[in-house]
Formats: structure tokens, sequence, C-alpha cells
């Protein structure tokens, strides 16, 4: 293809499905795995530290991210992963049918975050490649916005037809027609890639081994100022969303009698995945808007104020109890809202603080790993937390956990200089 062409081909063209690609892996490992699991009677401890596990692809994934920087074809690592992640969610729906499915289950799941962890690698550097700091400030929101798109068609769309199949089929038998459909969707988008991707030059040649390579980035990123507060504030600031995300659909779905609201599979789809994944799509592009027309320096603390306040609506429901699903929707969609809107606060502060440099690419996975490492630990503790606590006292919590990341915004390095208009 023309090299002309590629570099006059709008941004949203690829820009919209590459996230897009990254967040339905994400989600159905995150969030689908855990209301299968959920449908199929197993207790919450064992879901959060399952699901817990597998998001360590995304925490370890920068120890292979500078194997990347040495790839001649980004293009080429997004397309082949995407279509191991498809293959992987297939292989799901067979292991459903076996007697020891659980174990199964995790073991392809654990293939798919290595495969998508990989991918999130390949696609980021392709996105700091082909953007300058403007264009990476204006897009971010749509950026987090198709990635969670990957949300509303797996909680919105998949969940609320798995609902449907329960009721007709066997509960393996439903989660496995949605499984292949995951695995259909992966494999189309890697075929709309093969031509909807511009063209990546190759990297200069390097003269040092992949393990120099390795040594190189981790002395460059460490060297950053005020790197550890950095990584502090980055573990810190998902604290709260992180406890939230995974406990909140267990929630809904939990007996009223147990402190949940009893909702059914398909109804959790139309809550938290339709009229939630929207209104956080809306928040995450207006969170996008907000940080470049104020810059990341003055807009962060209301980015962070925006993930963590919202969250109220939880200790609602769970003090309330309301029965009406119109209620319910409408404080998830103002959690999900604000989530959206200030999520983008730290994904700019990872690519305009953490990845500048030569490694930018290596640099960002790694950053992402911090993050998903900050994701991981507070999923991976929150479901013992809600057990010990209870729903209510948990919802504190988890607004009491976020207060540590607001008082460091003031400490962490930011960038100075106001965007272009």
């Amino acid at each position: 293809m023309d090299h002309h062409t590629d570099n006059m081909r709008h941004p949203l063209r690829w820009i919209t499905s590459l996230y897009l690609a990254e967040g339905l892996p994400f989600y159905a490992v995150a969030l689908v795995a855990s209301l299968m699991f959920k449908s199929l009677h197993i207790a919450n401890e064992q879901i959060t530290h399952w699901t817990g596990f597998l998001g360590l692809a995304w925490v370890i994934k920068p120890l292979w991210s500078p194997l990347l920087e040495l790839t001649s074809n980004k293009k080429s690592t997004v397309i082949v992963c995407q279509w191991i992640t498809g293959c992987a969610f297939g292989l799901v729906a067979l292991a459903l049918q076996l007697p020891g499915y659980f174990a199964a289950c995790i073991a392809v799941f654990m293939l798919a975050s290595l495969s998508a962890a990989t991918h999130d690698i390949a696609a980021d550097g392709l996105y700091i490649m082909h953007l300058n700091e403007h264009q990476q400030a204006r897009y971010a929101g749509w950026c987090g916005a198709f990635f969670n798109a990957g949300k509303f068609i797996s909680l919105g769309g998949l969940v609320i037809l798995a609902g449907y199949l329960e009721n007709r089929f066997t509960v393996r038998v439903a989660w496995s027609i949605i499984f292949l459909l995951l695995a259909a969707i992966m494999l189309a988008i890697g075929a709309y890639h093969t031509v909807a991707i511009p063209h990546t030059a190759a990297p200069a040649k390097s003269e040092m081994s992949a393990g120099e390579t390795l040594r190189d980035v981790f002395r460059d990123f460490f060297h950053k100022p005020d790197i550890w507060l950095c990584v502090v504030f980055i573990i810190l600031f998902r604290a709260g969303e992180a406890q939230v995300q995974t406990i909140a659909p267990l929630f809904l779905r939990e007996a009223r009698e147990l402190g949940g609201l009893g909702l059914s599979t398909g109804q959790i789809g139309s809550v938290y995945g339709t009229a939630g994944t929207l209104t956080f799509i809306l928040g995450s592009l207006g969170g996008g808007y907000f940080a470049a027309w104020l810059g990341l320096r003055r807009a962060l603390i209301w980015l962070v104020l925006a993930v963590n306040l919202p969250n109220l609506v939880f200790y609602f429901l769970s003090t309330q109890m309301p029965s009406d699903l119109w209620v319910i929707t409408a404080a998830v969609s103002v959690e999900m809202f604000g989530y959206g809107f200030g999520f983008v606060g730290l994904i700019l502060f990872i690519i305009q603080v953490l990845s500048v440099g030569k490694y930018s690419a290596a640099h960002y996975a790694l950053a992402s790993g911090i993050m998903q490492l900050g994701f991981v630990i507070f999923k991976v503790v929150s479901g013992d937390i809600q057990a010990a606590l209870g729903y209510q006292h948990f919802f504190l919590w988890v607004l009491l956990s976020a207060v540590p990341a607001m008082l460091l915004v003031r400490r962490i390095p930011l960038p100075g200089v106001r965007p272009k208009e």
C-alpha cells in the first residue's frame, strides 16, 4: 500500500477498532468470565482470586515488550495476536463441555490473556507512533470509549444474550455459544485490520541484544524524574475503581437475602452493560476533550475526583436496596460516566509523562503493566474484603481507598505546556 495513503488515513478509521480489540478480551476475562462463573455457582472469593490471577498477564507484559520494540512490523503483531485471542475464546467454548471445566477454562483464559496483553503492547505502540501529542490527547477519549465499547458488547449484548440462552439451554451450553461469538468477533476484527491499520516502518537496527534492550528499557524508565512517586500514583489511582468494577456486577447478581439486588444475568447485561457502558463511552469522550482543552496539569485533579466520587451510588444501592430497575440503571450510569470521564487522566499521564523517549511503546507497556498491577492487587483482595465487611461497609471502604491517589496529584510531575488549539 502507498505510504502517502497510509499517512493521510484518518486515525479514527483504525483507532476505534484497535482499542475495541483491546477492550473485548480484557472484559471477557475480567467481567464476562466472572458472571459466567457466578452463573455456575462459583464463590465470590474464588472468582476474584482466579480472574485476578488471569489479570497478571497485563502486569508482566513489560517483560517481553522490548522484544516488540525490535520487531519489524507492529501491525502484523497486532493482527496475529487478535487471531490467537479469537481462537482461544473458541477453545473456552469447548472447555466448558469438559467434566473439569473450571480448570480447563482458567487454562485457556490464560492463553487469551497472554495473547491479548501482547496485542496491547503493539497496539499502544502504533497509537504513540502515528499520533503527535495533541492528537494523543484529542483521541484519548476515543481510545477509552472504544476500549470500553468492549464492555458494551460483552455486558450489554453478549451477557443479555447469555441470560436468554440460560433459560433455553444448560448454563454451560449457553456460555459456550457466547464465547464462540466472541471468537468470531476477534477473528473478524483481525481480518479488517489487515487493510485498515497504516503501514509501520521497520525500526532502526539495534546493536543490542534483546536482553540488553530489556535492561536499557528498565534503566531508562526508572531514571525518569520522581519515578517511584509516579509508580505509587499509578497503582493507587485504581484502588477504588478496581474494587467496584470487580464486586459491583456480583453485588447486582447476589440474592437479596444475601445483601445483593438479585438481578438476573440478562438484567445485569441491560443495566451494567447497555446503559452503564453507553454513559461510560460518553464520559470517556468528554474526559478526553476536557483534558485536551484544559491540559493535563490542570485537569488531573478533576479527573481523579470524577473516577471516585460517583462510587457513592453503590453505597446508596446497598443501603436502600431499590427494586426499581430504572433507579438501579440510573445509579450505575452515574458511576460509569464518572469512571469514563476520569480514567482518561491516568491514560494521558502514562502517555505524556512516562512514555516519552526512545522506548515509548515499551515504557507505555511497563507503565500500563504497573497500572494493571494496581488493578489486580485490589481486585484479588476485593472478594475477601467484601466477605469480611458486607456490601454496605465495603462500598464505604472503596471511597476511603481512593483518598491517597487524590493526595498525590499535587506531588507528581506533570507536563506544563498547554496543548495547542
